[in-house]
């Protein structure tokens, strides 16, 4: 499967997470989230790693979440909806959206990243 870390090219927590990762000497494919979100599989990949916790997937500061009134509508959506409303709109996702063979992380929190690899 190799590293895959979804990002966003005006996000400056994406940009030093990639950072980190080149300088680690880490290979990555990185790919565009607004254009290419997560794919069903890796969303509910994701979601294992986050014990099942669904919001922890999603980006609770972003405008797209408090327009949408997720706050008070993401509790009652079953997970496939959930997962709908994240592959529809990539503003959503939490990121940056790592995932590799050893586990994945959301955001970008160095100590949680060098326990990955």
């Amino acid at each position: 499967m190799g590293t895959t870390v979804y990002t966003y090219q005006k996000c400056s927590t994406c940009r030093k997470a990639t950072d980190w990762l080149r300088s680690k000497g880490l290979s990555f494919e990185e790919k565009p989230i607004r254009e290419t979100p997560p794919t069903q599989s890796e969303l509910a990949q994701m979601l294992a790693y986050k014990d099942g916790e669904i919001r922890k997937l999603f980006n609770t500061s972003g405008m797209d979440y408090r327009a949408l009134g997720l706050k008070d509508t993401l509790p009652k959506m079953s997970r496939d909806e959930a997962f709908a409303l994240l592959r529809s709109n990539g503003n959503l996702v939490k990121r940056p959206f790592l995932l590799s063979d050893k586990g994945g992380a959301v955001g970008f929190r160095e100590k949680e990243w060098e326990a990955l690899f």
